[in-house]
């Protein structure tokens, strides 16, 4: 087989990606685009694909619009997601730990239940939530959106770790405490590395699924001030008119770090997946 025919299947595979690639990144790039247009040119019939003229302003002005308090929308949808995660990330460590380490009765049905509560969405529960946080005095608050976003993602924290841990061999543990080393000890210096890629999967998903996070935010939070961007968004979208650059730009915003979390934690995420392949 010549060369150029041995490289042509490796041609065709990378138009052929470039392809799927675009195809999935398209919604974005109308998106990003559209946010730079004005409301009648987004609007226009025929569609223009280019702004004729850009408007870098749309992205200073959507702060400080009428509709909606967005940096406080910004500040309490940071708030409500990093807490989350931690406080997932608290309980779900130790939880999957001791299920996978140790033996008691009911072990299976426990984590079974924990693989059910996945099922459960906001949505369903939002009614009896607000009712349960009117009583206890913490509704459209900050701290309840943390709880209700950190009890609906630690199932699938501790059922994804629980994997990470269990694969992690006891004899490892045995012999770090030959070497005088205490149980703590040997979980944060011995365990939580190799569990890592487990770790940085459940931040992630924590993370991004309280980033979303809509429904219950909706019907928790009523104050315009401790909205997340999830709900404020839908502030531009009216009855008559919807400043759709101003939706896009607050897409685009809520995307980014998103992407910012990914890209600082993926080079991690694969290091811990290829720890140990090389001696």
């Amino acid at each position: 087989m010549s060369l150029s025919g041995a490289r042509r299947p490796r041609w065709l595979l990378s138009v052929a990606g470039l392809a799927v690639a675009l195809f999935f990144l398209a919604p974005y790039l109308v998106m990003i685009i559209g946010s730079f247009k004005t409301r009648s040119e987004i609007l226009s019939v025929p569609p223009t694909y280019l702004p004729t003229e850009w408007h870098p302003e749309n992205y200073f002005d959507m702060w400080s619009t009428p509709e909606t308090p967005l940096p406080y929308n910004m500040v309490s949808t940071i708030v409500i997601s990093v807490c989350a995660t931690l406080l997932v990330l608290a309980v779900a460590m130790p939880a999957a730990y001791y299920s996978a380490r140790h033996r008691f009765p009911g072990k299976l049905v426990f984590l079974l239940l924990v693989l059910v509560t996945q099922m459960l969405q906001p949505t369903v529960l939002a009614a009896g939530l607000f009712r349960e946080f009117f009583t206890l005095g913490i509704h459209d608050t900050w701290l309840a959106m943390i709880l209700v976003n950190a009890a609906f993602n630690l199932s699938f924290a501790v059922w994804i770790m629980h994997s990470f841990f269990a694969g992690v061999p006891k004899e490892i543990e045995e012999a770090a405490a030959l070497d005088g080393a205490t149980r703590m000890q040997t979980l944060r210096t011995v365990i939580l590395p190799l569990v890592w890629p487990g770790i940085v999967t459940a931040i992630i998903f924590t993370f991004v699924a309280c980033w979303n996070e809509f429904a219950a935010s909706l019907v928790i939070l009523t104050t315009a001030e401790n909205q997340p961007l999830s709900v404020a968004l839908t502030k531009f979208v009216g009855q008559y008119s919807t400043s759709w650059q101003y939706v896009f730009g607050v897409s685009v915003v809520g995307i980014v770090p998103v992407v910012i979390l990914f890209a600082l934690i993926e080079r991690r995420l694969v290091a811990g997946l290829t720890a140990g392949s090389v001696k």
